[in-house]
């Protein structure tokens, strides 16, 4: 049997992201059972892209698919409250997904944005759905990608760092869940050739004082190669559970910048990745 899934941080308010396909069904099954553990409240939101010229074209059409929407979400709220979790059900219509997705967080402020890994978006970025990427970039909210058929677990929690800013805001979220949970933690850091061992090396070294200074065990591991492969492969090889990230934000143009590393590692990795912006209260 198995065990039942512990809170792994003060988690009040969830906001779950859907778009009725199968790849978004993984995050809504992982923010049932981290709703039920942590007696949180699910926000379930399903932005309805607005069309205006199509709407003007083909009235029914549009009001067929909101129709739908209201169906799917509905089936997932009674879900909801059969497990006695507090569910709102949000719609919202926006030409782009990831805008209503992130203005809808701005208006809940959530501890947690939780979503699939791809999904119904017209246009991808590498392998990942366009508007998980979006939201990441966009949100200030941690976000925890949750891929389809996988169970969500913390029992062992890989940390990936580069020793950037944005890294050590994921090693302190990922020291704070270690300390709660009592997971297994193995931080790892990837150099692109040899010429970056010692900078990899420098980089464990100071994260296992850190560890050691906390009471906290830490495995660690330096590897050379693509950090997106070495990250999944990693993770594979060392039976992870979870993933913790950094990631970038925008540029002042407006054009998406998350990190490449991130985004490839989402796009791939066979377990949920948390991709930190900032603490858990």
């Amino acid at each position: 049997m198995t065990p039942p899934l512990v809170c792994p941080a003060r988690l009040e308010k969830l906001l779950v992201c859907t778009d009725g396909s199968g790849d978004s069904e993984g995050a809504v099954a992982g923010a049932l059972a981290l709703a039920r553990s942590c007696q949180s409240k699910i926000f379930l939101l399903q932005v309805l892209e607005f069309n205006p010229e199509l709407e003007a074209q083909a009235p029914q059409y549009v009001a067929e698919r909101e129709n739908l929407i209201h169906g799917y979400l509905q089936k997932h709220r009674r879900e909801a409250e059969g497990l006695e979790i507090p569910v709102e059900v949000r719609v919202r219509r926006c030409e782009a997904a990831y805008q209503g997705i992130v203005e809808e967080a701005e208006k809940i402020h959530p501890d947690l944005i939780v979503m699939g890994r791809r999904g119904r978006s017209r246009f991808f970025r590498l392998l990942m759905g366009n508007v998980t990427a979006r939201v990441i970039g966009y949100s200030p909210y941690n976000v925890l990608v949750v891929p389809k058929g996988v169970p969500l677990d913390f029992s062992h929690l890989l940390i990936a760092s580069d020793g950037s800013s944005y890294s050590d805001a994921a090693w302190e979220e990922a020291l704070s869940m270690t300390r709660r949970l009592g997971s297994r933690l193995t931080a790892l850091s990837v150099a692109g050739s040899a010429e970056e061992l010692e900078w990899a090396r420098s980089i464990v070294a100071r994260l296992r004082t850190e560890a050691r200074l906390q009471d906290i065990p830490l495995d660690t591991l330096v590897l050379v190669g693509a950090p997106y492969v070495t990250n999944d492969g990693t993770a594979r090889t060392q039976g992870a559970d979870l993933i913790v990230m950094g990631a970038l934000g925008m540029t002042g143009l407006s054009s998406l910048i998350m990190g490449s590393v991130t985004e490839r590692v989402i796009a791939t990795a066979p377990c949920t990745v948390m991709v930190v912006k900032g603490a858990f209260r």
